[in-house]
């Protein structure tokens, strides 16, 4: 009787024991499934924020970075750090991460950079500006004396600045203004490189010139002493005469002054 029941409480122990260790196996597989899920998820927003990094207006660094107009510099260092971590090439499979990378590295730079900063902030200010003016000439067909006070006191326009719908429009404006301005860059620039050529070939055809007369005169004076000498004996042959050689007689005139031949006069 004793020996019965210890056999059973052996087998309900083993029995005990088996049931945990499916649990624990079942848990592990669990476990396993959730990291390979989470480690998916992880990799396609990685591979997500590369393709939205590169998709961006290559002239706005804010988007890059996924930033407001009005963030700070810790702004820009705490989103770039944040940011360059999830597309860093050690850490995102995308075979375009490392360029992602470069291109928040270059924002990064563009935005800490005070006259680059500067630069931005003015074309966003403009922006601004002219979709204030537009905004303005709308409201005008608007007869609504509630709208018009709020307008008069700025509620109004304050509170559609911080609509989705004018950021959008802020963004496509600031898009514009950077185009035009880097356009305008690029033709000065062209005009430049145009204008730095024409001198170099000017000032490569002035020396070429000046070499040509140099080697002109170097000639020229290397053979100074063969001219010289032909000249001599030119001169020498000339003196002397050939043997045998006829000279016309010399013609007398009657007035020694004039050089020509006079005919001879018949006298009475």
């Amino acid at each position: 009787m004793a020996a019965a029941g210890s056999t059973t409480a052996a087998d309900a122990l083993a029995a005990s024991r088996a049931e945990s260790d499916r649990n624990l196996k079942q848990k592990q597989e669990e476990d396993l499934l959730l990291k390979g899920f989470l480690a998916e998820v992880s990799e396609v927003e990685r591979d997500n924020e590369v393709v939205r990094i590169l998709s961006c207006f290559k002239l706005n660094p804010f988007e890059h970075l996924n930033l407001s107009f009005d963030s700070s510099l810790d702004d820009v260092k705490r989103q770039y750090r944040k940011l360059s971590l999830l597309v860093h090439p050690d850490k995102c499979k995308h075979p375009q991460a490392k360029e992602a990378f470069g291109a928040l590295a270059k924002a990064q730079q563009l935005l800490l950079d005070s006259q680059e900063r500067e630069y931005l902030i003015s074309q966003v200010n403009s922006a601004k500006e002219e979709l204030r003016v537009k905004r303005k000439r709308q409201l005008k067909k608007d007869n609504a004396s509630k709208i018009k006070s709020l307008v008069d006191e700025g509620k109004y326009e304050q509170q559609y600045e911080q609509s989705e719908e004018f950021l959008l429009l802020l963004k496509q404006k600031v898009r514009e203004l950077l185009t035009d301005q880097e356009w305008r860059r690029r033709k000065m620039q062209m005009r430049i490189s145009e204008e730095e050529g024409r001198l170099k070939k000017d000032e490569e055809e002035t020396k070429e010139m000046w070499k040509r007369k140099r080697e002109h005169e170097e000639q020229w004076e290397g053979t100074r002493e063969e001219r010289v000498s032909s000249w001599r004996d030119f001169m020498k042959a000339g003196k002397k005469g050939k043997k045998g050689e006829i000279r016309p007689p010399k013609l007398k005139t009657e007035d020694p002054n004039k050089s020509y031949v006079q005919r001879p006069v018949k006298r009475g």
